[in-house]
Parts: structure tokens; C-alpha cells; sequence
């Protein structure tokens, strides 16, 4: 293996932190709010993720890039992180299906990324002091440059993006004759969601995020979906809106992640910023109603305010997250309607809730 020198690169937080590691590569810099995955495997579905638009990743996985890339392994058209932060990252793959290497895959949509940084170290601090704007450079930029553009980013807290991920025009997904017929908004909607719709008879129409309700109603569904996706759900007005209306007409509705924040959002429930998030695909939630439990795969930074959810009496509280005791699920009393915070399509090894869409399907029946 040839030996290869690399440029010096920096990771700056907004509080005026700087980590030091190596690029691998690309040169520049590239800005967002820094957020780590505890995931062991899946990094490319991790980065492709339309639910991280806006995010540095931190990978706590020390290896990133030893399975190469497979061109079937994508949750949207591209990469959707703005950064990667990790330890060791891998030039080389040794995976007899994959279609290239990560570094290739990189370069192809121009992703910066830092290796050779602490990332224990890393994330602890993170863990400590919560989630921040950060910026990687690598290409030698001054860091007082760097702080000046750094305060000029956007928080999270407040920031509408499912409009930077959502498709601009409507398409379909799946056996235009199959039994059942989903709208399904999209918010940043990840393609294995489809795929475990339609491989249980669902067609289903995408719709872009600012579609209403009259739009998504002229397809004549059997039931609607809310997708997840990035970004502060309070913005996101037209969609509760939506939300609302399907509910107003008691249509089969199911909404995963940001869907489920937005559901919240129309039935008076308010959503905050956590200080860290979830993000990982081994977090463990109890299924208050049948008192199981679930190994999930999550990815979030908001979450829907459980004493207000409590309170409210058209309301309840189906999941549970152990580790923390936040809302991770919830259904309507009086209307066809259920949501959860995690994503039951990921799969990660467990199929322990891939159940939820066989529920949905059940509700277009009924």
C-alpha cells in the first residue's frame, strides 16, 4: 500500500472547541449542527438520510468505509449529511458486492469529511455540552474566518427544512394495482418506508411537502402518511395543516418520525429541541400497550412534549423510551390515527417493529 500524506483539517464548534484530525481528501469547509450515530453498521444509510440534511455526522463507529458502497443500499438521490466527522476512515474495502469505495463515493458528490479525530472524546463533550453548530475545514481557512462565518448559521431550534429535501413534483411508488392506495406527504421521506408499503399491496402517490390536502384527497387514498424528515417540525404550517384535515375527515393516518412530531403539532401538542437527540439503531422502547418491547433504529433531535400529550384527552401514549422516558409513539382515541418517533422500515437487524406497518395496512382494511 502506498504511503499518502493528507492535509491537516480542523472540526470548530460554535462555543470555539476545535478538534483536529486529517481531510480525506476534499478540500473546503462545510457548516451544520454536529450530531453523533452510535450505529455499528449502515453508515451509507445513515448519509443518505434526507432526516440529517443540515447535520455534521460523527460517527462512533471507529471504522467507516470498510464495506465500500452499494449502489442499492440509499435512502434518497445523494448524500444528505453536510459533514462527516470520524476516526479511522477506510480507503480500502474488502465487501465482494460493493459498488465502489466510500472515498470515490465522497468525491463523486463532493462531501468533506475529517478523519483521525478523537471521537470518544468527541462525542462525550457533545453529550455534555448539547448540540451545536459546527464547521469542518479543510483547506488551511484562518480560524477566526471560521467563527465569524460560524455565528452567521442558522440553529436548528426554528429552521424549516423539509422544503431543501422534498420532491418538487409528485410520483408514484409500487403496483399501480394493488389493493390499497397511501398518500403519503413528503417531509424528507426515506425509499425504504415505500418499500415496506408496497411490498404489502400499497400504491402509494408522493406528494411534496407543501401539497394540501385537496391535492393528496384527489388520488382517492385508502389512508395518507406523513413522512419523516430534518429540521424543526413548528414550521412546518401547511403540513399540520394537512394533518389536521385528514383528521377532520377520519382518514387512515400514520405518521413516523417528523410525520409524528407534525401530528402532535395538530392536535395541540407542542415539540421540543433535545439537548442531544436520538440517533443510533439500538434504542430500546416499550410498547405500553402490549407491554413488549423494541430494539429500534432512531434518528431525531425534537420530540413531542409528554405532559402536554398526557394531558390532552384525545390522546395517548402507545411507546415509551426506556433509556430516557420520552414519548415514542402515540395514537388518537377517536380517530384512525397512530404515530411513532422511530423508524420501524430501518431494520437494522432487528425487525422488531416492522409490525407498525402491518397495522397501518389493517386501518385501510377497516
Amino acid at each position: 500500500m502506498k504511503y499518502t500524506t493528507r492535509q491537516s483539517a480542523i472540526l470548530l464548534l460554535s462555543d470555539g472547541t476545535i478538534f483536529h484530525g486529517k481531510s480525506i481528501g476534499i478540500s473546503g469547509t462545510t457548516f451544520g449542527e454536529v450530531c453523533f450515530n452510535t450505529g455499528m453498521t449502515g453508515y451509507q444509510e445513515i448519509f443518505t438520510d434526507p432526516s440529517y440534511f443540515g447535520q455534521i455526522m460523527v460517527a462512533t463507529n471507529p471504522h467507516i468505509g470498510n464495506y465500500g458502497v452499494n449502489d442499492n443500499e440509499v435512502e434518497s438521490a445523494g448524500i444528505k449529511i453536510a459533514g462527516l466527522v470520524c476516526k479511522n476512515f477506510s480507503f480500502n474495502y474488502s465487501r465482494e458486492d460493493a459498488s465502489g469505495s466510500l472515498e470515490d463515493y465522497f468525491v463523486k458528490q463532493n462531501l468533506i469529511c475529517i478523519s483521525d479525530v478523537d471521537t470518544r472524546a468527541l462525542v462525550s463533550y457533545i453529550r455534555e455540552n448539547g448540540a451545536m453548530n459546527a464547521v469542518i475545514c479543510t483547506d488551511g481557512t484562518p480560524v477566526e474566518e471560521l467563527k465569524i462565518a460560524l455565528a452567521k448559521v442558522p440553529d436548528m431550534k426554528g429552521l424549516e427544512l423539509a422544503s431543501k429535501v422534498s420532491t418538487k413534483e409528485p410520483y408514484f411508488f409500487g403496483d399501480e394495482n394493488a389493493t390499497y392506495k397511501v398518500s403519503a406527504l413528503d417531509l424528507g421521506i426515506k425509499t425504504n418506508i415505500l418499500r415496506n408499503l408496497a411490498k404489502r399491496d400499497c400504491y402509494i402517490k408522493v406528494f411534496p411537502y407543501d401539497a394540501t390536502y385537496a391535492d393528496l384527497a384527489a388520488f382517492n387514498p385508502d389512508g395518507y402518511f406523513l413522512s419523516n424528515g430534518p429540521g424543526d417540525p413548528e414550521p412546518l404550517a401547511s403540513a399540520i395543516g394537512v394533518a389536521k384535515e385528514i383528521l377532520e375527515n377520519n382518514k387512515p393516518l400514520f405518521g413516523i418520525c417528523l410525520g409524528h412530531q407534525v401530528i402532535g403539532l395538530a392536535n395541540g401538542v407542542s415539540t421540543y429541541k433535545m439537548f442531544n437527540g436520538h440517533r443510533g439503531i439500538n434504542h430500546p422502547v416499550k410498547n405500553v400497550i402490549t407491554g413488549k418491547g423494541e430494539i429500534t433504529s432512531q434518528n431525531h433531535g425534537f420530540a413531542v412534549n409528554k405532559e402536554e400529550l398526557e394531558a390532552n384527552p384525545d390522546l395517548e401514549i402507545t411507546h415509551l423510551h426506556l433509556n430516557d422516558g420520552t414519548v415514542a409513539g402515540m395514537r388518537l382515541k377517536n380517530k384512525n390515527c397512530f404515530s411513532v418517533q422511530y423508524h420501524p422500515e430501518a431494520s437494522p437487524g432487528p425487525h422488531d417493529s416492522s409490525y407498525l406497518f402491518d397495522q397501518f395496512v389493517a386501518n385501510l382494511k377497516g
